[in-house]
């Protein structure tokens, strides 16, 4: 597996699949009444409804494109059941110095949610994490200084 690669899981491949099939039906449509509708108001060149739709419509537009080509250039990873981290792992671990244990998921960077427990593989501590196994030290530079863990489990 290698770590430059874009990764998405099956659910958020799923889930981005929905947010386009909506995007490009129902919204679609929806901005392009409302760019009709804004229209009848008249001149265009003072009409804000009108400037605000077509702007709302580029908004769109450019959600669309994005989602396609997160699609397009994304490889599919399932929950990974291995002794060594690469996305898709769980991964637990315990800070240097203390005795609490926390437990993180190691995702793509489209899924990285830090307080959901979903670290990006492209993160510094994701990086660090990458290629490691149980037993491991890890250390990684954050904004206050280098920060040590230990790798309790990897599942």
């Amino acid at each position: 597996m290698q770590q430059s690669v874009n990764y998405i899981t099956k659910e958020k491949k799923e889930e981005l699949l929905r947010e386009l099939e909506d995007l490009k039906g129902p919204k679609r449509r929806e901005s392009i009444d409302n760019i009709e509708s804004a229209k009848a108001l008249g001149d265009l060149s003072e009409n804000a409804e009108y400037h605000q739709a077509r702007e709302d419509q580029g908004k769109l537009e450019e959600r669309i494109l994005k989602i396609e080509s997160i699609l397009r250039d994304s490889q599919i990873v399932s929950d990974k059941r291995g002794d060594i981290v690469e996305v898709g792992s769980t991964v637990i671990v315990q800070k240097e110095n203390t005795k609490e244990n926390k437990t993180y998921i190691v995702v793509g960077s489209e899924e990285a949610d830090s307080a959901g427990g979903k670290i990006s593989n492209r993160s510094p501590f994701g990086e660090a994490l990458f290629g490691k196994k149980k037993g491991d030290n890890v250390t990684f530079k954050t904004p206050t200084g280098m920060v040590n863990y230990i790798i309790v489990e990897v599942k």
